[in-house]
């Protein structure tokens, strides 16, 4: 998730993986998003750089990660879905900050940081960024594990913040079981990127996945009896998306294809998710929705540059996402619209593994 190095080198550094996609005016690209997206609006404004925001339970507000202007590191916030409201920083503006989550109560939020690393508190932030693991299967593109970064919880105003993880290494990426009764997360506790899943005090954490190579990004299904998260278990720079069960043991390939398919959402029916992919092109990323049983997907976003981490409100009437070319100044911000599901897709977007 690390988005702010994820982002610009997943466009900036690969070539197109098929043919270039056409020239289409914005009238073109409103016609063809109609199908399922409607009244689209910017969401985040006056930042660096905004995106991965989730709604709360309500869907009345979103919690997100954003860099403030002349700043690169991200922080936490929150602000309802009006455009015109103001977001509230909630985390404690230093260190670095990702993956942050509502509980589904919506009295307590969580999410990564690393504002408890000592170089911090000896006056040299550029010391954590320099060491630890980072994904790199080549120079094509990589981002840092920070290993300083931690799972934290708080009010939603930021106020009881306690600890929950303290093993050395990478721990984030962690969002709640339906139910609030247990995280699930990536760690690098033994070694290698895995997912784990603990119980939402911190404790009992069980290891899920036990193959070599990143495995990341996880999300319980609104029902609670699947997970969903991407790997690169070919070693190739490309992540697949992979469903399992909660105990680990039915795992399922979802996507098998040369490209980066990442942030996986499930839809409130348990059988459909959104996600990104590269299979337009390394500057071009799209949403896909995709029925996991029958793996027919469907394209919903067209427009030109960066769109991903897709999320779908709890009532499943609205998508909100991550874009980078929608607006004048060129910036990730997070975006939203009403959203129409429509889950009889047709036409496949790329081959889907066979189970």
């Amino acid at each position: 998730m690390i988005l702010q190095v994820l982002i610009a080198s997943l466009i900036l550094s690969q070539p197109p993986m098929g043919p270039a996609e056409p020239k289409r005016s914005a009238e073109e690209v409103a016609k063809l998003e109609s199908k399922h997206l409607k009244n689209i609006r910017q969401l985040t404004f006056d930042f660096a750089k905004a995106g991965e925001g989730y709604f709360s339970p309500d869907g009345k507000k979103i919690i997100f990660q954003a860099a403030p202007l002349g700043q690169n590191d991200y922080q936490i916030f929150i602000q309802e879905t009006d455009p015109a409201a103001k977001p509230k920083l909630v985390s404690t503006g230093t260190g670095k900050c990702t993956c942050s989550y509502f509980h589904p109560n919506g009295l307590s939020i969580l999410f990564g940081s690393s504002h408890l690393d000592p170089a911090l508190k000896n006056g040299k932030p550029d010391a954590a960024k320099k060491n630890g693991p980072a994904y790199s299967r080549s120079d094509r593109y990589r981002w840092d594990f920070d290993p300083y970064m931690d799972i934290f919880i708080s009010n939603p105003d930021g106020t009881g913040m306690a600890q929950l993880t303290d093993t050395p290494g990478y721990d984030a990426e962690g969002s709640y079981s339906p139910d609030g009764k247990h995280i699930i997360f990536t760690s690098f506790r033994d070694g290698d990127a895995e997912i784990y899943i603990m119980d939402s005090d911190g404790s009992h954490p069980r290891r899920i996945t036990r193959k070599k190579g990143y495995d990341g990004g996880p999300f319980f299904s609104p029902d609670g009896k699947k997970i969903i998260y991407r790997s690169d278990r070919a070693g190739n720079d490309l992540l697949q998306l992979y469903i399992n069960n909660v105990e680990g043991t039915a795992e399922k390939q979802l996507t098998k294809n040369e490209a980066v398919n990442w942030g996986p959402w499930f839809l409130p029916d348990s059988r459909h998710i959104v996600y990104s992919t590269s299979i337009h092109g390394h500057a071009n990323y799209e949403v896909y929705l995709m029925d996991i049983e029958t793996g027919k997907q469907e394209r919903i976003t067209y427009a030109d540059g960066f769109d991903g981490l897709p999320v779908i409100s709890p009532d499943g009437k609205q998508m909100m996402w991550t874009s980078k070319g929608r607006n004048k100044a060129n910036t990730s911000q997070l975006y939203i619209a009403d959203f129409i599901a429509d889950t009889k897709p047709e036409t496949p977007a790329a081959k889907v593994a066979k189970p």
